[in-house]
């Protein structure tokens, strides 16, 4: 069965830091239904491409469209909430005030509701009002200032944690709560703000030249202790053809050498010990690439991997989707796309052994509204007609 078989999920999330914390729970086996304003939606659905990003966020969900502006729309939402576990919204500061449906209205209507909201800055405090996305959450949870070249400037990282690093830790809130909830019958509010959920990604780097918070951690590059560890250039280098190295332990560094050939380097005086690596550090960095010059990266990723030597080819966002691994591993998943024919997406990476769960596609905008509303809440053709003609839903 899947494991969440039961848990149902109004969702009311936009964009990513929402929309990932739910499709998590629905890849898990909860029931959620997205709700969006008709005509428009979720803007995610016109984000890139074909569908591509809504695709990558809202899969194993149902749709169902509601004005909330019209008092017909709200008053359907409050009918739904009870037959609900959970109710989820990470839209901006303001924005569901003003719809009157806070925590504390859908309380009433549902006591042990569990009411989980995303802000870029929470509820509180001198930035609350601020908008927010992932790439602003992240410049201000320190992530720029760790990442790019020692003499460059601050750089956005490649990676959007700043929304679905904050999903997944709400996800997480939200099963904690749903436990409490089955345990007690009490319901409650989550609060996370992704400044806040963002800084939990910085803590290593903090613990390596922080000083608890009296240092700025400088930037790196690629560059994590002293070489062998770091960046390498392969063969037919190309913008990505390149293998990442590295090197915890002694033993390692020895491994290492062995495994490109240059057992002398063992007992070079002036790679000896990690501050004589540090001191070459250059020099080494340039004797390595002598050897992955020779090879392409996945070359390179094979003779040290088979050696225990951590070290990884740098794939890119191809190479993903080609990666034999992956693909052995079923990772790679394949659905039907209504204008593209079958299209691939990357996995989801917790395995369960007692839960499975079959992907389906995104839902098409109100796809699932007559059906929701009928099974739900016995609305019959008339009734969805009466509401529709009043566009109260689409």
């Amino acid at each position: 069965m899947p494991a969440l078989d039961g848990m149902r999920i109004l969702d009311m999330t936009q964009y990513e830091a929402g929309t990932s914390c739910t499709q998590a729970l629905a890849w898990m086996g909860a029931d959620v239904v997205k709700v969006e304003a008709p005509g428009i939606g979720d803007p995610g659905r016109w984000t890139a491409g074909q569908g591509d990003y809504f695709w990558n966020w809202n899969l194993n969900k149902r749709s169902i469209a509601i004005n909330l502006r019209s008092p017909e729309g709200r008053q359907v939402l409050l009918d739904l909430v009870p037959r609900f576990d959970v109710f989820v919204e990470n839209y901006g500061p303001g924005v569901i005030e003003r719809l009157d449906i806070g925590y504390e209205t859908l309380k009433k209507v549902h006591p042990s509701i569990v009411y989980a909201q995303v802000k870029g800055f929470g509820l509180e405090g001198p930035y609350s009002n601020y908008l927010a996305y992932d790439m602003s959450a992240q410049a201000a949870a320190g992530t720029f200032s760790v990442t790019g070249e020692p003499d460059g400037p601050p750089t956005l990282p490649g990676v959007t944690i700043g929304d679905s690093g904050t999903g997944m830790q709400l996800g997480m809130a939200i099963l904690a709560a749903y436990v409490q909830q089955l345990r007690t019958g009490e319901g409650q509010h989550i609060e996370i703000s992704m400044q806040e959920a963002i800084t939990y990604y910085m803590r290593t780097r903090l613990a390596h030249g922080g000083n608890w918070g009296k240092n700025p951690v400088p930037r790196n590059g690629s560059q994590i202790g002293a070489a062998p560890s770091g960046l390498y250039p392969c063969k037919p280098f190309g913008p990505n053809d390149y293998a990442f190295v590295l090197t915890v332990t002694a033993r390692h560094v020895d491994k290492f050498y062995l495994a490109i050939d240059r057992p002398d380097l063992v007992n070079d005086e002036r790679f000896a010990a990690d501050e004589d690596r540090f001191k070459n550090s250059d020099a080494l960095q340039e004797e390595i690439e002598q050897w992955t010059r020779q090879h392409t990266k996945h070359e390179v990723m094979k003779i040290l991997g088979d050696a225990g030597i951590p070290c990884s080819a740098t794939l890119d966002t191809v190479d993903l989707y080609e990666d034999p691994h992956l693909n052995q591993r079923g990772f790679i998943k394949t659905l039907p796309h209504p204008e593209l024919g079958e299209v691939r997406l990357l996995g989801f990476a917790p395995r369960l052994s007692a839960s499975d769960v079959e992907w389906t596609p995104p839902p098409g905008l109100g796809e699932h509204t007559d059906s929701v509303l009928a099974e739900e809440l016995g609305f019959d053709t008339d009734r969805l007609k009466r509401l529709r003609a009043a566009e109260a839903i689409a």
